[in-house]
C-alpha cells in the first residue's frame, strides 16, 4: 500500500474516532456541568464523580496514545472495526455515567450502583479492545509497557467482575480510589512525547 494511502486511511480512521471521542468528552463535562447548573436539584456521589475523572482521563490517554496507529503499514477492515468498536464501548460508558435523567433513583450512587453490571461488564470489555488496539500497534508498543500492562490488564478484569457482582459500598469505594491513583500513575509515566 502506498505511503500517502497509508497516512490517509489513517487520517480517515483517526476523524471518525476524534468524533466518537469528542461526544464522550462533551457527554461527560455536559454531565458534570449539571452540578453546578442544578447544585441542590443532584445528590452528588464521589465514587460516581471518580469514575467520572478516571473516564476523562482515560478518553484524553486514549485519543494520545491513538496517534501510534499512524505506524500501521497494512489497514484492514478488522482493525477498523476493533478500534471503532473500543471508541463505542468508551462512548456508551459516558452515557452510562451521566444518563439523560436519574428521577426515579435518589441520586447518583443509587443509580451507579444499580447500573453497575452494564458499566462494569463495559469496563472489563475496554480492556480485551485495549489489549487488542495494543497488538495491532505492534510489538514495540506491547514493549514500551512490559509485563505491568499484562498484569494490569488482568487485574483491571477481575476487579470489573467483582464489581459487577456486589453492590457493597466500600468495595466500590476503594476501587474508584484505587482505580483513580493507578490511572493517574500509569499516566504521568507513560503520557509523554511520542518519537
Amino acid at each position: 500500500m502506498p505511503a500517502n494511502l497509508t497516512w490517509e486511511i489513517f487520517l480517515h480512521v483517526r476523524i471518525i474516532m476524534g468524533v466518537v471521542i469528542g461526544l464522550s468528552i462533551a457527554r461527560l463535562l455536559n454531565g458534570a456541568s449539571r452540578f453546578v447548573q442544578h447544585p441542590t436539584a443532584l445528590k452528588i456521589s464521589w465514587i460516581h464523580l471518580c469514575w467520572v475523572a478516571i473516564m476523562l482521563m482515560s478518553l484524553v490517554h486514549f485519543w494520545w496514545w491513538e496517534f501510534w496507529l499512524s505506524a500501521i503499514k497494512h489497514w484492514t477492515v478488522e482493525i477498523y472495526l476493533v478500534l471503532f468498536g473500543y471508541t463505542l464501548v468508551l462512548y456508551l460508558l459516558c452515557t452510562l455515567l451521566f444518563p439523560d435523567d436519574i428521577k426515579e433513583y435518589s441520586g447518583y450512587e443509587e443509580y451507579f450502583i444499580s447500573r453497575r453490571r452494564w458499566f462494569f461488564g463495559l469496563l472489563a470489555l475496554t480492556f480485551i479492545f485495549d489489549l487488542a488496539d495494543t497488538v495491532v500497534k505492534g510489538p514495540g508498543h506491547i514493549d514500551l509497557f512490559g509485563l505491568e500492562y499484562f498484569i494490569r490488564t488482568a487485574a483491571y478484569f477481575v476487579l470489573c467482575g467483582v464489581a459487577m457482582i456486589t453492590p457493597n459500598r466500600r468495595f466500590h469505594a476503594l476501587f474508584a480510589i484505587g482505580a483513580l491513583i493507578y490511572q493517574t500513575s500509569w499516566i504521568v509515566r507513560h503520557f509523554e512525547t511520542l518519537n
